[in-house]
């Protein structure tokens, strides 16, 4: 348990030092915070329509729309423009919190990951490893490129942070949980 505890609290370290370079310094992001010379128009027809806070999908018919009713508004859309927009009504900037708890999440994946690697008694620095990729790429698969299919975002950087951060994490594991 002890050796859990530690590899989570470091792998959960190097999980966020990662995030942090990612996300602040290299530009592994960018594609998916775009600018746009367009951004104070476009966010003041959102402040003045009275939009409500949300993530909202346009063009979209009410959840009581018949379905033949759907069926001819979306065949009508086909072609047109589309938007997904999260809206939020003030800037926050609540960066102490936020790290917070993306340190504390990222120690809790380490540790569940540890969960199912400790006690193998096949357990060796390759096994660990490629484990570690492989949870990243669980993650990236079935979360990111999902939403990606449907929405078209673009997901490059979610990819390289699902290979890199969890290759770093899985070598420390390696060599920790392999220690005697």
């Amino acid at each position: 348990m002890n050796k859990s505890l530690i590899g989570a609290l470091v792998g959960g370290l190097i999980l966020f030092m990662w995030q942090f370079l990612s996300w602040s310094i290299l530009p592994i992001h960018q594609a998916e915070m775009e600018y746009t010379d367009m951004q104070d128009t476009i966010l003041d027809c959102l402040v003045n329509s009275g939009i409500e806070e949300g993530t909202y999908f346009m063009p979209r018919l009410d959840d009581d729309a018949s379905q033949e009713a759907q069926e001819a508004f979306y065949a009508d859309q086909m072609g047109k423009p589309w938007a997904v927009v999260s809206y939020h009504s003030e800037l926050s900037n609540n960066m102490g919190m936020n790290m917070f708890r993306g340190l504390v999440v990222n120690i809790l994946a380490v540790f569940l990951l540890c969960y199912i690697l400790v006690g193998r008694e096949d357990l060796n620095f390759q096994k660990v490893l490629i484990s570690s990729v492989m949870v990243g790429l669980i993650g990236y698969f079935t979360i990111s490129y999902l939403g990606a299919i449907w929405f078209e975002t673009p997901t490059m950087g979610q990819l390289i942070d699902s290979i890199v951060q969890w290759a770093l994490c899985g070598a420390w594991l390696g060599w920790w949980l392999n220690r005697k």
